[in-house]
């Protein structure tokens, strides 16, 4: 490569180094180039139609995959649960359940048909253990949640 051409190369990454100073800089300090604040696209996408929680709409647990009608019946049970994470702590770390202490969530695990692993799908209940009237639908790995209601 000629001397004018690493000259060039060299242009563009001190350009773009110090464009990525700049991005650095207004994200850490919140305020955008045109002096507004700052909200990334991970905040743009958990934004939910209720101000208070994350919850976009409701499902009847007849519109419910099989697999999720079925998991249903074991919470309402008390199990035994497919699989060893079923019923632990859910931290809705997400924040788009409704806030709770913590300890008020557990996840149970929705098979997914063909899936090697878990898959993506939960349901997730609040309150006391075999209620299943304060429970929600993910079919995304808790990125959305849908009210299970009757």
């Amino acid at each position: 490569m000629t001397r004018a051409g690493t000259r060039e190369r060299a242009g563009k990454w001190l350009r773009h180094g110090a464009l990525a100073a700049l991005v650095a800089v207004a994200g850490w300090t919140g305020i955008g180039l045109h002096g507004g604040p700052i909200v990334s696209s991970v905040a743009l996408a958990r934004q939910a139609p209720d101000a208070s929680t994350g919850v976009s709409g409701t499902v009847a647990p007849a519109q419910l995959p099989p697999e999720a009608a079925a998991t249903l019946k074991l919470i309402e049970a008390g199990g035994p649960y497919p699989y060893p994470k079923d019923g632990v702590v859910f931290g809705n770390f997400e924040r788009l359940l409704p806030q709770h202490r913590r300890g008020y969530y557990h996840e149970y695990t929705v098979p997914t048909p063909r899936a090697r692993n878990r898959g993506a799908r939960r349901i997730v209940c609040g309150g006391a253990v075999k209620r299943i009237d304060n429970c929600f639908y993910s079919d995304d790995h808790y990125n959305s949640f849908k009210r299970i209601v009757e």
